[in-house]
C-alpha cells in the first residue's frame, strides 16, 4: 500500500484532535473530489513498517492527547489497501486503549466485499459513498455530498 499524507495532528477529519493518514489509491473517481492525486495506488509514499509505528506512537503521545485515528484518501478500502488497513486498524485497538477509528470510503456499506467488511469490526465509525458534486453540501458534519451515510458503528464513537 501507498500513502499520499500522514499527518500526526489533525482537527479537520474527524471529532477532536486526530492522527490522520490519507492513503493511496481510488477507483471511484469522483467528478469535484478534492483529492484526486491520491487516486493512483502508485501515488505517493511506500507505507512502512516505521510509518506504522510512529502512527501507534503519536496515538499514544500523552503530550498531544488524541481521540483517535482518521483514515481517508484514495480510498482505504480499495482492494489492494484491504490487508494493509486491516494490520493497522487491528494493531490501533490493540495498542491505543480508548481511541476511535473513523474512515471514509467511496463503496456503499451494504455492498462491501467479505474482506472489506473485516475492516469494520475495528472501527468506530465508517463515512460511506461516493461524492456526488449535484449533492455536495459544506454544511454537513464529516461528509462532503448528502448521499454519503455516517454509520456509528460502536458505542465509542
Amino acid at each position: 500500500m501507498n500513502y499520499h499524507q500522514y499527518h500526526p495532528i489533525d482537527v479537520v477529519n474527524g471529532p477532536g484532535t486526530r492522527s490522520a493518514l490519507f492513503v493511496s489509491g481510488c477507483e471511484h473517481n469522483c467528478k469535484g473530489c478534492y483529492n484526486q492525486s491520491t487516486w493512483s495506488l502508485r501515488s505517493g509514499h511506500p507505507y512502512t513498517q516505521e510509518l506504522e509505528d510512529r502512527i501507534i506512537a503519536d496515538l499514544n503521545d500523552i503530550r498531544i492527547p488524541k481521540r483517535g485515528l482518521s483514515l481517508s484518501g484514495g480510498d482505504p478500502l480499495h482492494p489492494q489497501n484491504v490487508s494493509t488497513v486491516l494490520q493497522l486498524v487491528k494493531r490501533v485497538k490493540k495498542e491505543c486503549s480508548g481511541k476511535d477509528i473513523w474512515l471514509w470510503t467511496g463503496y456503499v456499506l451494504a455492498d462491501l466485499s467479505e474482506a472489506q467488511k473485516q475492516v469494520l469490526g475495528y472501527i468506530d465509525v465508517l463515512v460511506d459513498g461516493k461524492f456526488v458534486k449535484d449533492l455536495a453540501d459544506p454544511s454537513l458534519d464529516w461528509r462532503g455530498s448528502s448521499n454519503q451515510v455516517v454509520h456509528y458503528l460502536t458505542s465509542q464513537s
